[in-house]
């Protein structure tokens, strides 16, 4: 995430900055560990004096960051999390998302699941991190699956682990049981994940030999690029046929707005490989740096925040316009699909 940002931000300021003053980004790490973000905002908002905050990564730890940045008006741009929290109706003021929702993320997929692949919504289970990430694509999944049933809720497995391990052993029993209790036809063929990498991973290597003709997929903050390289170190078996939502279009695309995140990425940080959430980062501070253009020489918060609710119709190369209102602070809504195959690569795949 740090990455794609910096990119943008070089890039941007190689091109005389805006309006001659040069972007930078100060980084503090939480170790994704919400107990350390109220530190980590005091130390950014008090010693840095930052200006905003971008691109903030996690659910967790945005349940601690979110209030402290409303309290004090700051700016919170483009999170690296598809939570309900960052999405309220109406929005806050202050918090304006790039990305796709874990909602969209999870019912695009429920409806791959049942009207492109033929499940039954009692085959598809979840499993999720133990909190505030978990739970947000949990409810997502329950509510597409909700909406197919026309409003019938039926008990939907969910198999936990704990965030930052990859304890996945109880996870991986409880599915063994559920399914041994289950008749045939309705044990569980789909798993949706809402994970990190290496958690996903683990229970993949654990489940795969048990249930071969499983099917996983997972939303985007697994971070693609990790979890296909987790999975190949595996072995192919393991990667081959897993599906991952993207809110970003394909790494191994060749639009322009993908070109230029790779030109960007290779002069600024030679050696990296293009990554999904990296590519992410490059958005959002696209999208951060043509509003502080537009906003003019005058910056301050309130005006900023009176810029972003008039950006319309922003085409900056993603195939579908980023648009802002003050009822709307989520820019685009589309869900990418892209499935691993052999190679460790991803494929585009049709989620309709």
């Amino acid at each position: 995430m740090k990455q794609g940002i910096e990119a943008a931000f070089n890039v941007a300021n190689a091109n005389g900055g805006i309006y001659g003053r040069q972007l930078r980004l100060v980084a503090a790490d939480d170790g994704y560990e919400p107990a350390r973000t109220a530190a980590t905002m005091k130390q950014l908002y008090e010693k840095d004096q930052v200006f905003g905050l971008v691109g903030n990564v996690g659910t967790p730890t945005a349940v601690v960051a979110l209030p402290y940045t409303l309290d004090r008006k700051m700016l919170f741009f483009g999170a690296f999390t598809g939570a309900g929290l960052l999405r309220n109706e109406p929005p806050d003021r202050y918090v304006f998302n790039y990305r796709a929702s874990y909602a969209e993320e999870t019912t695009a997929v429920v409806n791959y699941l049942v009207k492109v692949r033929r499940l039954l919504p009692e085959q598809i289970a979840v499993f999720a991190q133990q909190d505030a990430y978990g739970d947000a694509g949990f409810a997502g999944v329950e509510k597409a699956i909700r909406s197919l049933r026309g409003g019938n809720a039926s008990p939907i497995l969910r198999l936990n682990y704990q965030r930052n391990t990859v304890d996945v052993d109880d996870a991986v029993a409880q599915l063994g049981q559920y399914n041994a209790q289950q008749k045939r036809h309705i044990a569980i063929k789909a798993v949706i994940m809402v994970p990190t990498y290496r958690a996903a991973a683990k229970f993949i290597e654990k489940t795969r030999d048990l249930y071969p003709d499983m099917i996983y997929t997972s939303v985007s903050f697994v971070g693609s690029t990790a979890l296909a390289g987790e999975l190949m170190l595996l072995g192919k078996k393991y990667a081959t046929g897993v599906i991952v939502t993207q809110v970003v279009p394909a790494v191994d695309g060749h639009s322009s707005l993908v070109l230029d995140y790779k030109s960007a990425l290779a002069k600024y940080f030679p050696g990296e490989a293009p990554d999904y959430v990296s590519l992410e980062g490059y958005v959002d501070a696209s999208v951060l740096i043509a509003a502080l253009q537009r906003n003019g020489t005058q910056l301050d918060t309130e005006r900023l925040v009176g810029t972003l609710e008039n950006l319309r119709d922003l085409d900056i190369g993603l195939g579908t316009p980023v648009t802002f209102s003050r009822s709307e602070h989520q820019g685009v809504h589309r869900v990418w699909g892209t499935q691993l195959d052999e190679t460790g690569h991803y494929q585009a795949v049709d989620l309709q």
